[in-house]
């Protein structure tokens, strides 16, 4: 336990095809999906990860059919409307990072609700990256430093890491110590490109909807074996 990650971050992949091979569509598989957050977020706050942070839609999601878009809104909705009083339970607070602004207003409106609801507890704070990619967050905090720069806000010389981290999205919460992925892909999906950087990956081979809390402790388990170097030798860190 004094080796937990402080900052678990998880692309939750797999619904449409669990759903398929269910023979449903694929709105089936991103209700189930919604169990999967309740087990994985219980199971953080447990253990006593202070950060979970999860990939709920990307700006590319945006590019999907219309009928699974709708059906990810109204979803997005249900779930954030039924989970209020778990998390006010458990005193877990609700943020969300993203392109917030093209949400359609319905789920804009319950979302600040429950994030406003929420904003004093303490015990384990769960994001959503909604409307989110990592390209999006590092264009936008280039663009607001540049737009100091040319205020005279600030120099070229005062841009630094620190500077660039307290203009992300991300602001204010550590970097994720593990990253983990479901449904056996394993690549990044343009997520969280500059916090990850010294991220341990995890990639498990069961679609969300099947992924459990003891799936969840397997992948803590998995980070806790691993030396992180941070670019160190293992003589160093020994020292």
């Amino acid at each position: 336990m004094a080796r937990l990650p402080e900052h678990i971050a998880v692309i939750m992949d797999g619904n449409g095809r669990w759903a398929k091979e269910q023979g449903k569509m694929r709105v089936y598989g991103h209700q189930h999906g919604v169990d999967s957050v309740r087990r994985v977020t219980e199971a953080c706050a447990e253990l006593g990860v202070k950060y979970l942070t999860l990939y709920a839609f990307s700006t590319e999601n945006w590019n999907r059919s219309s009928i699974e878009v709708n059906a990810l809104m109204t979803l997005l909705t249900q779930a954030l409307k039924s989970e209020l009083k778990t998390l006010t339970d458990n005193n877990i607070r609700l943020a969300a990072i993203g392109d917030l602004a093209r949400l359609p207003k319905t789920q804009y409106d319950a979302l600040t609700e429950v994030i406003d609801a929420t904003k004093n507890n303490t015990r384990m704070t769960l994001t959503l990256c909604l409307s989110y990619s990592g390209r999006w967050e590092i264009t936008e905090a280039v663009r607001k430093i540049a737009s100091k720069v040319k205020d005279g806000a600030l120099t070229p010389e005062q841009i630094d890491e620190s500077c660039i981290c307290s203009h992300l999205a991300t602001a204010g919460m550590p970097d994720p110590d593990l990253l983990v992925r479901t449904s056996g892909e394993e690549r990044i999906s343009n997520y969280l490109l500059w916090q990850i950087a010294y991220s341990e990956l995890y990639f498990s081979k069961k679609y969300w909807p099947d992924f459990t809390k003891e799936d969840l402790y397997e992948a803590v388990i998995n980070y806790q074996n691993r030396e992180r170097r941070f670019g160190k030798t293992s003589e160093q860190l020994k020292k």
